[in-house]
């Protein structure tokens, strides 16, 4: 497992501590009991607000793939409700969906995006699929995302 959410890229800063301490607390409590999220829903919902309940269905549909190469390399993709493919990267808080972009980094109106969120989740729950991939995948996977920003 990895490590909880770090220094975010892009905002300058982590996420607010009450975050980190919930995810910290859900990823004690799946390992020890692996009972459901009911005991952390409203404060999810609280903290996260509306995307924590998308961000759950995600979990629950086991969208979310952490891809490693070789080197140890690592990013995560989303399969959005929509049907198209996000790349997420945890280690700097950042996800290549319209939403993170627009109502994040833009307008600051959240902390981050359903897909992101369905990341820690994932993680926190060991909900996470897991997908090896080359070097040279990983950089197509990567390079993919550029293009369709182009």
């Amino acid at each position: 497992m990895e490590k909880p959410p770090g220094p975010c890229c892009g905002t300058g800063g982590t996420l607010p501590a009450v975050a980190e301490e919930l995810l910290k607390e859900m990823r004690k409590a799946f390992r020890e009991t692996s009972h459901g999220t009911d005991p952390f829903s409203f404060r999810l919902k609280f903290i996260f607000g509306p995307s924590a309940v998308p961000a759950l269905d995600l979990v629950d549909q086991r969208s979310v793939t952490r891809v490693v190469s070789p080197s140890g390399r690592t990013a995560y993709q989303v399969l959005g409700s929509s049907g198209k493919l996000y790349t997420c990267y945890s280690s700097c808080h950042f996800c290549t969906c319209p939403a993170f972009g627009f109502t994040v980094l833009q307008k600051s109106e959240s902390l981050l995006c359903k897909h992101i969120l369905a990341v820690y989740l994932s993680q926190a729950m060991g909900a996470c699929q897991e997908l090896t991939v080359s070097e040279e995948q990983l950089t197509s996977i990567l390079l993919a995302e550029e293009e369709d920003e182009g």
